[in-house]
């Protein structure tokens, strides 16, 4: 028999927000696969679980993924990527690949499941919903995300200004990911529309390292972690 691939989605960082099933599947999984993004870094999403897996009971895998968007880099990781989980899963070992929030949000999961499937499409993988960062702050914030025929955008932050500004006119919640890398931008944006007392930034949600600014401008010339969104809501 060939072993399954899991997906767990862990949560934004908080220990105590993985699910039943997610507790269920890593202690069952003899393979516990984890994301990190460079070699001798400590992985967040293992972090996240550490209170729940026993390294020496567990194959425990390691899986570096470069931030780097240049495709031939990537593609080379992938396929080391799958051949080093494939070895587990062909013994008949089920492996449970464990990524902050939710497996199917923004996750390098999507990118690995695509991958194995086109290498190994024999391979059952099945995903376990998480707690994306996104709830996850909309919680510590104290926000509601949206209420009645009110709607909301998940969007990715870039340096297309334009663009920016398109969806913070149609929208009336944004939730800007990976804000980190355009903040002064971002910040600007805001005050050219009027809308910067209505942002928040929060960095590492729920967890032991969780940032919260409420007042963004302070924000200026700040470099920040990769984990960090930025809410704007125009109603709040």
């Amino acid at each position: 028999m060939i072993g399954r691939l899991y997906g767990i989605g862990v949560g934004p960082g908080d220990p105590e927000l993985i699910t039943v099933k997610a507790y269920r599947i890593l202690k069952e999984s003899p393979v516990i696969a984890y994301p990190k993004k460079r070699m001798g870094e400590k992985s967040y999403a293992l972090r996240i679980v550490e209170t729940y897996v026993q390294p020496l009971e567990k194959d425990m895998l390691g899986l570096v993924f470069p931030m780097t968007k240049n495709r031939d880099v990537l593609e080379e990781k992938w396929q080391e990527t799958v051949k080093r989980i494939w070895k587990h899963l062909e013994q008949g070992k089920d492996v449970a690949f464990v990524t902050e929030g939710d497996p199917l949000l923004y996750s390098t999961f999507i990118h690995l499941s695509r991958t194995m499937q086109k290498n190994h499409p024999e391979v059952e993988i099945l995903s376990v919903p998480g707690i994306s960062s996104i709830h996850g702050a909309a919680a510590q914030l104290g926000l509601p995300l949206a209420d009645g025929d009110e709607r909301v955008a998940i969007v990715p932050a870039t340096a297309d200004k334009e663009a920016m500004k398109k969806v913070l006119q149609e929208q009336d919640t944004v939730v800007f990911l990976k804000v980190a890398k355009v903040l002064d931008l971002m910040i600007e944006i805001l005050e050219e529309q009027g809308l910067v007392e209505q942002a928040m930034v929060a960095s590492k949600v729920t967890s032991d390292q969780e940032k919260i600014w409420r007042d963004v401008r302070e924000l200026k010339g700040v470099k920040l972690n990769y984990l960090t969104l930025m809410v704007v809501k125009k109603s709040c």
